[in-house]
């Protein structure tokens, strides 16, 4: 079995992740009284990344897309520890952009 899938559920959660945080800080979503969703695609979204770089453990085949995903839990551990009112939130969240990209396009091969 290939771990692509995972990787590509990964990026699409940690992208619609960012997508549902950006229009709140924007305005154009209002989710105070849903606030749990952004809560519940955080955690798919860790739990999708974990999963894809399990595939270091069970895939023989060639594992860089996971070696590279590996950085993006230091983001993802962090980004609850910080308000998410602040411009700190944002930039942590972003940092794990590059690894996503990254195990994506690596996971094609």
């Amino acid at each position: 079995m290939s771990p692509r899938p995972l990787f590509i559920a990964a990026a699409a959660s940690y992208l619609a992740n960012c997508a549902l945080g950006a229009a709140v800080a924007a305005r154009v979503i209002d989710t105070r009284r849903i606030r749990w969703v952004h809560h519940a695609v955080y955690i798919t979204t860790s739990l999708l990344s974990g999963a894809a770089v399990s595939s270091l453990l069970w895939h023989r085949g060639d594992n860089r897309a996971a070696w590279v995903l590996v950085p993006a839990a230091a983001p993802l551990a962090a980004i609850p520890r910080v308000s998410a009112r602040t411009r700190g939130h944002v930039l942590i969240a972003a940092t794990a952009a590059p690894f996503y990209a990254a195990s994506l396009v690596l996971s094609r091969r």
